[in-house]
């Protein structure tokens, strides 16, 4: 069995996410459309695990025309992602847009209007993520926000087997069993959810004190959080 990896999905990474995550064209469409309550120039929106940067372009598309001076900045670790991203830089069309191939856990937040993380730290060790959800706290300018997105664990065993099983009877609609079961035990290493207390605790130790779930469906979950 190879190594699973987002980045090489068969159909690209933006149909492949969009098959796994049911609704995620409209959490995504959401997050674009707050970023213009957020977004101030001469700061700095980063996007964490950035993969395919399409998500910052279109905050760009949208938001250049009333902030032009802001900087999107893009960190993804995932080497697999790189050339799609030297493409965009020889554009003129992104000339505000940045990418760092880097850990979002040594990254330098700052003067930030607006940082996004979708489905990014339920793939860091569990150790390292309320340290990051304090930087990232501690990078945001006052009336910043973080949004993100994860996929957490129920409290309730009962309702948890109930949304597993339903998540699973809606990727059978695209995947094969033999697929869904595959990518089960690829991932079993690599992500550790949360519950979304947990998540929410480590916000609030961080120093967010306004927190809104926005969008969930099954147990994935998109919150946006105020400095």
């Amino acid at each position: 069995m190879t190594k699973f990896t987002f980045a090489t999905a068969d159909e690209g990474f933006d149909n492949h996410i969009e098959k796994s995550v049911r609704g995620y064209n409209n959490l995504w469409n959401d997050v674009v459309g707050m970023s213009k309550y957020f977004v101030e120039d001469n700061t700095n929106v980063i996007d964490l695990g950035c993969s395919s940067g399409k998500m910052l372009k279109a905050m760009i598309k949208q938001n250049n025309g009333h902030v032009p001076h802001a900087t999107y900045v893009g960190v993804e670790i995932e080497q697999d992602f790189a050339e799609g991203h030297a493409e965009d830089l020889l554009s003129s069309e992104w000339n505000n847009l940045v990418y760092n191939m880097e850990d979002i856990r040594t990254f330098d937040i700052h003067n930030a209007s607006l940082v996004t993380s979708l489905f990014t730290l339920q793939f860091m060790p569990p150790k390292d993520r309320a340290a990051t959800i304090m930087k990232i706290h501690g990078g945001l300018n006052d009336g910043g926000a973080f949004i993100f997105s994860e996929k957490g664990f129920s409290c309730n065993p009962k309702i948890q087997d109930m949304m597993t099983f339903m998540y699973y009877d809606y990727k059978r609609q695209h995947f094969t069993d033999k697929e869904i079961l595959d990518k089960e035990v690829q991932l079993r290493h690599m992500m550790k959810p949360n519950t979304k207390t947990e998540m929410f605790k480590m916000c609030e130790d961080a120093g967010f004190t306004d927190l809104h779930v926005f969008w969930q469906n099954f147990n994935f979950y998109g919150v946006i959080a105020l400095k």
